[in-house]
């Protein structure tokens, strides 16, 4: 069963490998990482992990069975009572259920571990998957954005105060530890 994860440093080369395996998968979404970020994968890890020591992020890794990663949920700019969500789940893992039980399971930490009060989020207009998972947690549309490489988006946003309980235990269970990175829908 996968298992959702803080970041931590001995996830690098699982999580480099996740960003190569799926570069072009996400980039058919999202703007492309580009070079420099595979160039300086090592530097830029530590640096997100000096960063989590903060509480400005809070990164998570959705860990396979193997210890491959399937995905990533990604809070960012922490601060005020909310953060921004991002995510990303691998072209193998997507269809699933991954991205879903994810985002739920990353806003009840964010509620309930993290005290935090509301999210908020972006997903490109033709990423449907995106958008379908967001909605299905409970994010509401607040209007149109801008993203990065000048796609066009949607903004939205989750009241934490007002998820439900699940009926049932969720299947990603949080263990172990995770780094800034706007995921999202794009991280």
């Amino acid at each position: 069963m996968p298992l959702l994860q803080l970041l931590r440093a001995d996830h690098a080369p699982a999580l480099l490998a996740f960003e190569r395996e799926n570069r072009a998968y996400f980039a058919a979404h999202v703007p492309d990482r580009g070079d420099a970020y595979f160039e300086d994968f090592a530097s830029r890890h530590q640096a997100l992990l000096d960063e989590q020591g903060t509480g400005g992020i809070l990164f998570h890794l959705l860990v396979g069975d193997g210890g491959e990663i399937l995905g990533r949920f990604n809070l960012v700019d922490v601060a005020d009572g909310g953060a921004e969500l991002g995510y990303r789940v691998a072209e193998k893992a997507a269809g699933r259920g991954h991205a879903t039980r994810g985002v739920r399971e990353v806003c009840r930490l964010a509620a309930e571990e993290y005290g935090l009060r509301r999210l908020s989020a972006t997903a490109a207009l033709d990423n449907v998957p995106s958008r379908a998972v967001l909605a299905r947690v409970g994010f509401g549309a607040v209007g149109g954005v801008t993203l990065d490489g000048g796609l066009r988006g949607i903004a939205y946003e989750l009241d934490l105060g007002a998820l439900v309980p699940s009926p049932s235990p969720s299947p990603v269970l949080l263990g172990g530890s995770f780094g800034r990175e706007r995921s999202g829908t794009s991280s």
